[in-house]
């Protein structure tokens, strides 16, 4: 196999993982320019395997242990037999992303698998910026953007999407034993989070916490524009989509009462079309944000960037004329329909797994 179709059969392998366990970048992905699109399958696939070895498959510490030794071998160019990591190899020297942005990824699994306590926003920031603006950051990086400003607000991105996650998944983290809500934020209201970790209710008390969050994440919704205004103009489209319908959670979540303990707000189909013809219509506001400092928690990462050397000239990340809005709606429209049945089809999935669980169990009781 030439080294042509090994790469492209890295990256089929890397669609295949997204397709089945990442529905939602992978319906992302394909708003993406093709050379933004193939880069960012590889890093997310890594980032999904990563993910499942620390998290869902129980690794712990073994397992991060594990992912900082594969890193060593990409960084060195003697990759795992590993598709992902193949694939993760070629793009961290041909788009020149620091090894920091990753091993502060990886940190953040590690420090779910060690039920770390987070006491503060400061807290809740450092963790956001290392499982998502880290992700924010190096998605700049394949775009070709690598300006200081440009990094901080991806970065801010990044960090305002996770915020939207802890916010809307705050019942199913609690029921899994996790609290990503400011500790500090809930004593300051009377609710002791080791007895609510305990035994989970929503009231008005945690309601005012999760709003609280919210405001956060929607602040910096609001100056991310200007690190948009920056990208490919082939690029702005996607990312503008990704920023709309993660904030449109949260709104979700307060028309439900701000209620995520016995529920979870999922967007309806109607709102995302009508969000995704918005991405594609909306000019970015290039002075929103321009002028607000980093997060400090996302610091290191801005610094990592600005440290690392250029890549090497290739092909232009994104060649893609800007077009208009109206020509991008049937593929809007093509790619709301896929992410329905994708999800139709895991609700179903899981419906089928509940059925043989209970069919086994019931066919284990004695008589």
């Amino acid at each position: 196999m030439s080294v042509v179709e090994s790469a492209a059969a890295d990256l089929a392998a890397c669609r295949r993982l997204l397709r089945a366990g990442s529905k939602s970048f992978y319906i992302a992905s394909l708003l993406l320019p093709t050379a933004i699109r193939d880069p960012a399958c590889a890093l997310y696939a890594f980032c999904r395997l990563a993910d499942d070895a620390v998290d869902v498959d129980g690794g712990g510490l073994h397992a991060v242990a594990r992912l900082r030794d594969r890193l060593d071998r990409i960084y060195a160019g003697t990759p795992l037999p590993i598709a992902a990591d193949r694939a993760l190899t070629r793009v961290v020297h041909s788009h020149a992303i620091p090894r920091t942005l990753l091993d502060a990824l990886i940190e953040g699994f590690e420090w779910d698998s060690t039920a770390r306590a987070y006491e503060t926003l400061s807290d809740i920031h450092a963790y956001a910026a290392r499982v998502a603006g880290t992700v924010g950051a190096m998605m700049a990086l394949l775009m070709g953007v690598r300006e200081p400003e440009a990094i901080a607000r991806a970065c801010d991105l990044g960090t305002a999407m996770q915020l939207t996650n802890i916010a809307r998944d705050v019942g199913e983290d609690a029921r899994n034993g996790r609290l990503y809500l400011p500790r500090a934020w809930l004593s300051e209201v009377g609710i002791d989070p080791d007895a609510w970790l305990a035994a989970p209710v929503f009231d008005a008390r945690l309601h005012s916490v999760i709003e609280r969050l919210l405001r956060e994440a929607d602040r910096l919704y609001a100056q991310v524009d200007s690190g948009i205004a920056r990208l490919p103009a082939g690029c702005r489209p996607g990312i503008m989509a990704a920023r709309l319908l993660y904030a449109e959670i949260g709104h979700e979540l307060r028309r439900r009462g701000g209620d995520s303990v016995s529920q979870r707000a999922i967007v309806p189909a109607g709102r995302k079309l009508a969000l995704l013809m918005q991405a594609y219509s909306r000019e970015p506001d290039p002075k929103a944000g321009a002028a607000a400092p980093a997060i400090p928690e996302t610091r290191f990462l801005i610094d990592a960037v600005a440290a690392a050397a250029l890549p090497v000239p290739a092909e232009s990340a994104t060649g893609e004329p800007v077009l208009p809005w109206w020509r991008f709606r049937d593929r809007a429209v093509w790619v709301l329909d896929l992410f329905e049945r994708l999800e139709r089809e895991e609700r179903q999935a899981q419906a089928s797994r509940r059925h043989a669980a209970v069919s086994a169990s019931l066919s284990h009781r004695p008589a």
